[in-house]
């Protein structure tokens, strides 16, 4: 297996990695929206979106693969009622529509409204 990091998503902030390829599967770390740059979080569910795909963008890229390549997402709502704004922003970067799992949870780190995991095909072959 080989860890996969990269500057233009935010550093894990715990002991784990931002993706793992393995056998040609890339298996990403939950990204939330937080700017790599300057460590903050914007405001409303449609930007907070917004800027956890495009971290998630980062690590596909450092891991050799991209949206059309992500088999199964996983995403995470601080509130249910947030899904429509979330799945406005969400569906412009899945379009090849992989499998998902999206629910609300009690919480999110550092008060995020969303976070998004995905699991993708990799050119990574160790």
């Amino acid at each position: 297996m080989k860890i996969i990091e990269t500057s233009q998503a935010p550093q894990a902030i715990g002991p784990y990695s931002q993706a793992i390829a393995h056998q040609g599967i890339l298996y990403c770390s939950g990204q939330g929206p937080l700017s790599p740059d300057t460590n903050k979080v914007p405001s409303g569910i449609k930007a907070q979106t917004e800027l956890a795909c495009q971290n998630i963008a980062a690590v596909l890229k450092a891991g050799q693969s991209s949206f059309d390549q992500v088999l199964k997402t996983t995403c995470f709502l601080s509130d249910i009622k947030n899904f429509n704004d979330f799945n406005e922003v969400y569906g412009q970067y899945f379009i090849s529509k992989p499998a998902r799992s999206c629910f609300a949870v009690k919480d999110l780190p550092m008060g995020i409204l969303c976070e998004i995991e995905v699991v993708s095909i990799s050119k990574i072959k160790e």
